[in-house]
């Protein structure tokens, strides 16, 4: 039954997810079949989550059984009509391309090397002959130049592209690393009208390998980790670390299961970026009193190809960590007995949907005894998992801001940065540790990471979904239970 406060709340989720659908479907249309499709994609990713948090907030529990699947269902359906989409674009682009080419094609009198010759820099920034070198590159089947403008050391391209955006990037890249060797970048990108231009910038604006003195710190701010992280093992072990420096090898346990999660957590990016031949930056370390450290920055040291790599590299950090936290999270809860060394208010458990439900489901009724004993490994996976979905909130240059980038492109990325800060400076009116999360990602990581080489191209439908369940488990792990929740679930 629901309650005469609950009304207004379901009243208001259908309304909002109503209006949405509306305003998608109306943004949509112009675009016919390639935007219904797009429109019932978004349709298909909105429902599960609005489904689940629109329940949550009546009061009305979905176990972890229904909402995989609700994942898997939606995974599904999202794949298929994406395989619809591309087959659509197909169609059009197909359509397009011979339209231009009729449009297009040079006559006797108009030879493609007359229409090259024709491509003047507004301000010559790039010397004569290798700019000409660099408009033989373009051509009927790849890219059509019409216009050339000086940008920065390099020139902006515009033109029409005239094939599969990948293709056509390898084929020029190819092209022009043949003509100038590697003296310059070719980026294939979207301008702010959404049509595709050409960029070629010196290779001297390649992203620059640390500096001894960045390394000197990122060594200075590990060793700061170490140490709260024996802080915050101290503290929950109730005492004060810094104080009692004597008690080291009680916080040690702790303080390494801390830190190996950590270290994880970078190494799953490491490898991913081995794997794309992509150097990395030492990861800088934010230390934290409160949980031991808030996860690392990494920069890029290496331009990336594309979007995909992008996905994979930002991806790969918070799966391996988050898979490392949750495995030890159910290994403690499994462990945890009547008398085990920590003993928790249960209270503690309504913290996380996500934490507070695996813990009803493995330590039962034990859960509604006022104070629950836990091993410590429950402890140690619920703090990673924790820095796990700090690292995964959708802003800047955090993981997950950059897998929004990967799967939406830079201008989504920079309206839910901007929307994950609102988030937060609300949430800091109950939790000082948001508005402290907050001023990290303003002074620290708001700015978007820099382009690919290909902008264009857009991840797999699978690698989409899967984003989107790690946002999905993200929000899970931070949202709390409401009390009355908490108690239909028995919790408390």
């Amino acid at each position: 039954m629901l309650t005469a406060s609950e009304t207004p709340i379901i009243t208001a989720i259908v309304l909002v997810f109503f209006g949405i659908l509306a305003w998608g479907f109306y943004r949509a249309r112009p675009f016919g079949k390639l935007g219904i499709l797009a429109w019932l994609q978004s349709v298909v990713l909105m429902t599960p989550w609005l489904l689940f948090f629109g329940l949550f907030a009546a009061g009305i529990y979905i176990n972890i059984v229904g909402v995989l699947f609700l994942l898997v269902g939606s995974t599904a359906l999202y794949i298929f009509l994406g395989r619809k989409l591309r087959a659509a674009g197909q169609d059009a682009i197909l359509k397009q391309r011979a339209t231009e080419r009729l449009a297009a094609t040079p006559t006797p009198e108009t030879p493609q090397n007359a229409v090259n010759a024709e491509l003047k820099l507004e301000e010559p920034r790039i010397p004569e002959e290798e700019l000409n070198a660099i408009k033989g590159i373009f051509g009927l089947d790849t890219f059509f130049a019409t216009e050339a403008i000086a940008y920065q050391q390099g020139a902006i391209f515009k033109g029409n592209l005239r094939g599969e955006p990948e293709e056509v990037h390898n084929r020029l890249t190819i092209s022009l690393e043949e003509r100038l060797g590697d003296k310059y970048r070719l980026f294939l990108v979207e301008n702010p009208d959404g049509k595709s231009v050409i960029i070629v910038l010196p290779s001297s604006n390649d992203p620059r390998p640390s500096t001894l003195s960045q390394k000197i710190f990122a060594g200075i701010l590990f060793l700061a980790t170490i140490a709260t992280s024996l802080e915050a093992a101290g503290l929950l072990l109730r005492f004060d670390f810094f104080e009692n420096p004597s008690r080291f090898a009680e916080a040690l346990p702790i303080a390494a299961g801390i830190l190996t999660i950590l270290l994880i957590h970078e190494l799953g990016h490491w490898l991913l970026a081995r794997r794309h031949q992509i150097r990395l930056s030492l990861p800088f370390f934010l230390p934290a009193v409160q949980i031991g450290s808030f996860g690392a920055i990494t920069r890029f040291e290496s331009l990336l190809p594309n979007r995909k790599v992008l996905f994979d590299i930002a991806i790969a950090g918070p799966a391996a960590g988050g898979i490392a936290s949750l495995v030890t999270l159910i290994i403690g809860l499994l462990l945890s007995h009547q008398g085990s060394l920590f003993q928790l208010p249960n209270e503690f458990f309504q913290g996380s949907i996500l934490v507070g439900s695996l813990a009803r489901i493995i330590l039962g009724s034990a859960l509604q005894s006022s104070v629950v004993d836990i091993h410590p490994l429950v402890v140690i996976g619920w703090l990673g998992l924790v820095i796990t979905a700090i690292n995964l909130m959708p802003a800047g240059v955090l993981d997950g801001g950059r897998i929004v980038q990967a799967i939406y492109g830079r201008k989504t990325a920079g309206r839910v940065t901007v929307a994950t800060l609102i988030v937060l400076g609300i949430a800091s009116l109950a939790n000082p540790l948001a508005m402290y999360w907050a001023i990290v990602i303003l002074f620290l990581q708001r700015d978007l990471e820099r382009p690919s080489l290909n902008e264009i191209s857009e991840p797999d439908d699978a690698r989409a979904a899967l984003g989107l369940l790690a946002l999905f488990l993200m929000i899970a792990t931070l949202l709390p239970l409401t009390p009355a929740l908490a108690g239909r679930l028995g919790i408390g």
